[in-house]
């Protein structure tokens, strides 16, 4: 059995934390600096990882490939078999003119704003995607929505993942959390509840921040009324599912609450008409067909009952087997917890993606779509996706390296080592493990347990150190090489993604900052808003 080195380099942690940290600053620098895609900076991190891992951790060349190897498999299932399902729904909604007939019902029943378009489009409705699928699908359509109204590639990815943190926390049906609690021990209400005091505020603040980046600050002022109502419905249906109904369904109602009290709001309020931001409806309309535009709802109706049921009904567990991996189950042992390391791989043949997949074939046939065109869809699907299953394929497989030798739990330590200071960069560990992972789901597993270790040694609120890896996480996930990979699927961007990457990058730092705050004053300020 492999045992974990804390402290390799010079036997010192601030040396071995720096030398932990390069495999990630590689990945930062190729993106954010060269510009390179994301495929390319995680392939160089993984190289740059697994020297470090053999070299200075002395982790065994065997159980190094091992750990890549279990990584990337998790990657493509069922991570990527969520995204791939979900893609190719999106590729059947456009081969049937569902997708230009859902355009069109935006077109007909919202104000002729692209500030308007930008919140219910890239904040309500990209919020049910997540609810549903999560995995960044919820980018990839909501991006190529925008695009197809008129926002240019970069604003419309830029955005969308912006506005894609408030809901990642409670994600496909909740299953971080779900994670979270398992791999803490903490009581699973506990923790929803504690994430749903965190992350309210942040969806409130969301859409006055996006589109005050978006149209400047006064131009923000003059659609606040509806901003208020997108962002503050669904904050508050967040705060009361997660904390008085059922967490597992907290971003699906939030999102429905804040879609259908959106657009309702703007049956009796609208904005001063302002040319400035008027979508050029003429361009759009040359593409109107004979599909009315309710029957855009068609495929996201289809998928929403379907994913819905499939987790109520628990069918996801149907053929549920837990693969130990050969080689690498209970062959390291990690210093830090004085515990072997598991190695298991769910392998859920109906999973979340399974449940999409059902959806899109109930989807193709209401909808009477061609076999060649449903031929041509699955076509498009691997062409837009098999960058993005090598680029998650890697991250993932660093992140599991990482774990696995031990060169994220000395990361964890020289966090930890702040003292008081640890709820300000609590925050920053769950970014951290999600700008890796590219899932909160996975960023919970990593870095989960380490935030309880320390806030027991610290003696601060475990329950409250446990949630903010997961709302930090949120705010890691915009600047994720797989999160911008799957983006970027559906568009004319591929190999563009530093290019995302540099425009989030400083929205993702501020907002965990803020995060960090909060955390600070509920630690200390405001200890009434911890759950008992």
């Amino acid at each position: 059995m492999f045992h974990q080195f804390l402290t390799p380099i010079g036997n010192s942690l601030l040396p071995s934390f720096l030398v932990a940290a390069l495999p990630i600053l590689v990945v930062l620098v190729l993106l954010g600096w060269a510009r390179r895609p994301a495929w390319q900076a995680s392939l160089a991190g993984l190289v740059v990882g697994l020297l470090i891992a053999i070299v200075g951790w002395h982790f065994p060349v065997g159980l190094a490939l091992d750990s890549v190897a279990a990584g990337a498999v998790f990657a493509c299932w069922p991570v990527m078999w969520i995204v791939v399902t979900a893609i190719l729904l999106y590729n059947i909604a456009q081969y049937s003119g569902r997708f230009a007939a859902f355009r069109m019902w935006m077109i007909d029943n919202l104000p002729n704003d692209r500030r308007i378009v930008l919140v219910v489009i890239g904040f309500s409705f990209g919020a049910l995607f997540e609810g549903i699928s999560g995995f960044g699908t919820p980018i990839a359509i909501t991006s190529s929505l925008l695009i197809l109204l008129g926002f240019p590639p970069l604003e419309a990815l830029t955005f969308t993942l912006i506005f894609n943190t408030a809901p990642v926390a409670f994600g496909a049906l909740g299953v971080p959390i779900t994670v979270l609690g398992a791999v803490t021990h903490l009581p699973v209400d506990s923790l929803a509840k504690m994430v749903g005091r965190q992350l309210p505020f942040f969806a409130l603040l969301l859409p006055f921040y996006v589109i005050g980046v978006y149209a400047g600050f006064r131009n923000m002022l003059r659609v606040w009324p509806v901003l208020l109502v997108a962002g503050g419905s669904f904050a508050l249906t967040q705060f009361v599912t997660s904390n008085f109904i059922n967490y597992s369904l907290t971003d699906v109602l939030s999102s429905l609450v804040s879609l259908i009290l959106t657009i309702a709001f703007l049956r009796v309020w609208r904005p001063a008409a302002d040319p400035a931001f008027a979508i050029n409806v003429d361009r759009v309309n040359e593409t109107r067909g004979k599909i009315t535009g309710a029957q855009g709802w068609y495929p996201w109706l289809i998928v929403s009952a379907v994913v819905i049921i499939w987790t109520i009904a628990k069918i996801f567990m149907i053929g549920d087997v837990k693969v130990p991996w050969p080689g690498l189950d209970k062959a390291v042992f990690i210093t830090l917890y004085n515990a072997p390391y598991g190695a298991i791989w769910d392998f859920q043949p109906l999973a979340t993606g399974t449940a999409i997949l059902v959806a899109a074939l109930i989807t193709a046939f209401v909808v009477k779509l061609k076999p060649g065109d449903f031929g041509r869809a699955i076509v498009d699907t691997w062409v837009q996706t098999r960058i993005a299953i090598l680029t998650v394929a890697t991250i993932v497989g660093l992140a599991y390296l990482m774990n696995y030798s031990g060169m994220n739990y000395t990361l964890g330590l020289g966090v930890a080592s702040v003292g008081a200071f640890f709820p300000l960069v609590s925050a920053f560990l769950g970014w951290v493990a999600v700008f890796l992972s590219g899932s909160d789901t996975s960023g919970n597993a990593l870095f989960g347990n380490l935030q309880v270790v320390a806030a027991n040694q610290l003696n601060l609120n475990p329950v409250l150190m446990a949630a903010t890896n997961s709302s930090g996480g949120v705010m890691g996930k915009m600047i994720s090489p797989q999160n911008i990979a799957t983006g970027v699927a559906t568009t004319d961007l591929k190999g563009k993604e530093g290019f995302v990457f540099a425009k989030t990058f400083k929205h993702s730092i501020l907002l965990t900052v803020l995060l960090g705050i909060l955390v600070w004053l509920q630690q200390n300020v405001l200890q009434w808003m911890i759950p008992h």
